[in-house]
Parts: C-alpha cells; sequence; structure tokens
C-alpha cells in the first residue's frame, strides 16, 4: 500500500493538464537541437547515436535506483523524466541524422518516444501504409487524452519500479535493464519513420485548400468584361 501511495502522488493530476500527463507533453513539445548533421549513411548514423543514447540512459536511471526504500521512491519521478529527456535527444539526433530535424514535431516525438508503450493510442495520428507514414495535425485536448492513455500505462510499471527500490543492488539492476530494452524500442521506433516517406496531412490539407476560392474569384470578375469589348466595337464602327 505503501508503494502505490507513493507511485499515486507523481501520477495522479490535480487537474486535467497536469501530473504526469504534462511531463509527457513537455517532453514531446520542447524538440531539443541537435549538433548531428545530415549523414550519407544515416542507417549507420542512426545505430550509432542509439547505442550511446542507450547505454547512457540505462547506467543513469541504474544510478538513480540504487537509493533504497523510502528514498528510493523519490528517484522515480526524477528517473523518468530524466530517461525520456535522454530519448527525446536521442530521436532528435536520429532526425537530424535523416535530415528531418526541421520536420520534427510534437506527435512524431511523442510518437517515438511511447509508441510501444501504448500503441492504440496512436492509431489515429501516425498512420502507417507500407513503407510511408501520415503524420496528422493534432490539436491539443487530443494530445492531452493521448497522454492521458499513456499515463496510464506508466503508472502500472511504476508501481512495479517502486518494489525494486526495496533492493537496492538487484533492483538497480533490473531498473538498468528495463530502460536499455526501453531505449532500443524508441530508437528502433524513430528510425524506422525517419528512414521512411512522411507525409504530414495537416500541410498537404492546407496546400490543397488554398487555391481554390482564389480560381473562382477570377473567373467570375473576368467573365462580365468581354461582352462590354464587343459592344464598345459595334457602336464604333
Amino acid at each position: 500500500m505503501t508503494d502505490k501511495t507513493a507511485v499515486s502522488r507523481f501520477i495522479r493530476p490535480r487537474n486535467a493538464r497536469s501530473g504526469l500527463a504534462q511531463s509527457l507533453l513537455d517532453v514531446a513539445g520542447k524538440v531539443p537541437p541537435s549538433r548531428v548533421r545530415r549523414s550519407n549513411t544515416p542507417q549507420d548514423c542512426a545505430r550509432a547515436i542509439a547505442r550511446k543514447a542507450t547505454l547512457k540512459a540505462s547506467a543513469m536511471a541504474g544510478a538513480l535506483a540504487l537509493p533504497p526504500g523510502a528514498l528510493g521512491w523519490v528517484t522515480i519521478a526524477p528517473e523518468l523524466y530524466a530517461v525520456w529527456k535522454m530519448q527525446a535527444q536521442m530521436v532528435s539526433d536520429i532526425a537530424a541524422c535523416h535530415g528531418r530535424h526541421t520536420q520534427l514535431r510534437r506527435e512524431e516525438m511523442l510518437y517515438c518516444l511511447f509508441q510501444h508503450t501504448a500503441a492504440g493510442a496512436f492509431r489515429d495520428i501516425v498512420i502507417q501504409i507500407g513503407e510511408r507514414y501520415i503524420v496528422r495535425q493534432t490539436p491539443l485536448s487530443a494530445l492531452y487524452a493521448i497522454a492521458n492513455k499513456i499515463a496510464l500505462r506508466l503508472a502500472q510499471r511504476s508501481i512495479t519500479r517502486a518494489g525494486t527500490r526495496w533492493l537496492p543492488l538487484a533492483g538497480a539492476a533490473i531498473v538498468a535493464g528495463f530502460v536499455l530494452l526501453d531505449t532500443r524500442r524508441v530508437a528502433a521506433t524513430a528510425i524506422a519513420l525517419f528512414g521512411s516517406e512522411v507525409q504530414y496531412e495537416g500541410e498537404v490539407i492546407e496546400a490543397d485548400a488554398a487555391p481554390v476560392p482564389v480560381a473562382k474569384k477570377k473567373k467570375s470578375s473576368t467573365a462580365p468584361r468581354k461582352p462590354r469589348q464587343r459592344r464598345s466595337g459595334a457602336t464604333g464602327s
């Protein structure tokens, strides 16, 4: 009961836009800058970035999981947030080596970070058709709904992590291994996404809709001028 109470204080939001869901959107909404340049071999570059980030994230998570007992519960929230920040930087670097960093949106960042956690939450945002992805521009209210679904899944895992705090060395190894696998999944999702053709549905809709009213106005304005010119020619003769 004590473990669940400690975790629920971090998970339970005070309102619809706070708590764990807000933390998720804070990470996804701020795309970190990248020093990585576009590579001629983006797949190899992305794999190297993934290996380095995976080892770094797992080592950091294992170190934060070392404090035992109640002191260890306090480190759960910083551990999760720090891992997400490292994974977000990894996604940003993978996008950069594919030459896609300037196009990276919060929808794509959220998808890369948590698609393996709650795949069903993204079925209306990121759609895969063969080797092509369609990314839909999503309002903030819908992103909060998705973040809440992800938060429920993460809450279950956090309760398990709280139990590992009673096993200082073994628990730290378990947490490090979990973060290792988790970061690998994030990297695999990012490599698959940025290595494929991506169509942004919001931009395509706006581009197609813009010229329609302009074309109609030009036709209606030029139509009445033609008969006037013919009448003036007829009176002159």
